[in-house]
């Protein structure tokens, strides 16, 4: 069953997380330090919503629908680095407000609330969205109105936004490098792709087709695409049990996920023997899936909860006080931790909240406080970060059993797979 988890922060908890504004990565040197505070005419040429003491940015995610169980761990975790950067002294020596719009699973909304985020309450950043039908739905308001949106979600690449920072990871770092440790360490064959229908989805499957069929020269016996919010699965776990393929390779997103690896279990598909690898359930869709029905599959990702580094220590305790020891962190959780931290470190290093001179000091920017360890904006805006793979347990949480020794490069626009 998934924890309820509250809608606003405690301000009797505020003081807990004080102690953890370490994890600003203060050690970083920017021209403006983290507690100076420049005219608001200064750092403020093109009206947005910046006094001499508050900055307001926007949270847009879905806190309601199917992509409820995705995206409650991103706003949390928004808030979460808001309250740290704001009891360390704030950004520029504003403290952060935010504004929190409910993109209620469903695309048209969310640009309707990106809109208004940007238009009428002129917010300096926006943290959200999870799909990738939600993310193109509010690009074109973010380009005409020239916001800067921070995305969290891993998705399939093939984009590049003055307007986006993207903290989670693209194709090369996820469906490739995923693919390769699959068939190297199952020595795979045969694979069946899944995915809910829409873009990330559908676009991850062909890249994951042109990869297992055109670069290991390996087979695809079945890809199918189900509705958001679809929960019989009856008829493809048959097909799955027919063709009996080495690898299901999952991209079901949401609550859907609950009904697949349930029905998966009763069917008798055994994943401690069956490999899956998803690149879509991370321990927040766990908490609604139950443990005990996905136990043995293996995601790809960057971020696991159970990392054993200090900065990750530090996040699991002050995510825990402020939502709940009960409360679990995925990788888009994490990624979106990573959007205000970034923002604020942007911010320091151009010395401004206009939106042009933040795009255009991003390169460069380091989070060293990162909960997955370290990372780095690229010039393409995406992030240099590790691969890891990980394996479910009975808990909830997954064994890391494989990480790349370096930061992998993003490669947004990979030859071949276009």
């Amino acid at each position: 069953m998934s924890v309820k988890r509250p809608t606003d922060l405690s301000l009797s908890r505020r003081q807990l997380l004080v102690g953890t504004a370490a994890l600003s990565a203060s050690a970083l040197v920017a021209p403006h330090a983290m507690g100076e505070t420049l005219p608001t005419a200064t750092v403020n040429t093109t009206g947005l919503a910046v006094t001499d003491t508050e900055v307001t940015v926007g949270i847009l995610h879905s806190v309601t629908g199917t992509m409820s169980i995705s995206e409650t761990g991103s706003v949390q975790a928004e808030k979460l680095a808001i309250e740290q950067i704001n009891a360390a002294g704030g950004v520029l020596g504003r403290k952060i407000k935010f504004i929190q719009e409910d993109g209620a699973s469903d695309w048209p909304t969310f640009a309707e609330k990106a809109k208004k985020l940007l238009v009428q309450d002129k917010c300096a950043s926006v943290m959200g969205c999870w799909t990738s039908a939600s993310r193109k739905a509010v690009l074109p308001v973010f380009e005409q109105y020239n916001g800067m949106l921070y995305y969290p979600t891993f998705y399939e690449g093939l984009e590049e936004s003055k307007n986006v920072i993207y903290t989670g990871q693209e194709a090369t770092q996820q469906i490739i490098a995923g693919l390769d440790w699959v068939q190297k360490e199952k020595k795979a064959n045969t694979f069946y792709l899944l995915g809910s229908d829409y873009i990330w989805p559908r676009t991850s499957n062909k890249i994951a087709r042109k990869h297992i069929e055109n670069k290991l020269k390996l087979k695809v016996v079945g890809e199918e695409y189900f509705p958001l919010g679809h929960t019989q699965f009856n008829s493809v776990i048959n097909k799955i049990k027919l063709r009996k393929p080495d690898v299901i390779y999952a991209i079901i997103v949401g609550g859907s996920n609950v009904a697949f690896y349930k029905q998966l279990k009763a069917a008798g598909i055994n994943l401690t023997k069956q490999t899956l690898m998803t690149i879509s359930v991370t321990e927040d869709e766990i908490d609604g899936i139950g443990g005990e029905n996905i136990i043995g599959a293996y995601a790809c990702m960057k971020y696991f909860q159970s990392l054993d580094n200090p900065n990750n220590k530090k996040f699991v305790a002050a995510f825990h006080k402020l939502w709940g020891d009960k409360t679990v962190i995925g990788d888009v959780t994490q990624a979106a931790y990573l959007g205000p931290w970034l923002w604020k470190l942007t911010v320091e290093k151009a010395g401004s909240f206009d939106i042009d001179k933040i795009a255009a000091a991003s390169p460069g920017v380091e989070f060293k406080g990162a909960p997955e360890g370290y990372v780095r904006i690229h010039k393409n805006h995406h992030l240099w970060s590790k691969t890891r793979v990980g394996r479910a347990r009975t808990d909830g949480q997954y064994d890391v059993i494989y990480e790349t020794a370096e930061l992998m490069e993003p490669d947004p626009f990979p030859k071949g797979y276009q």
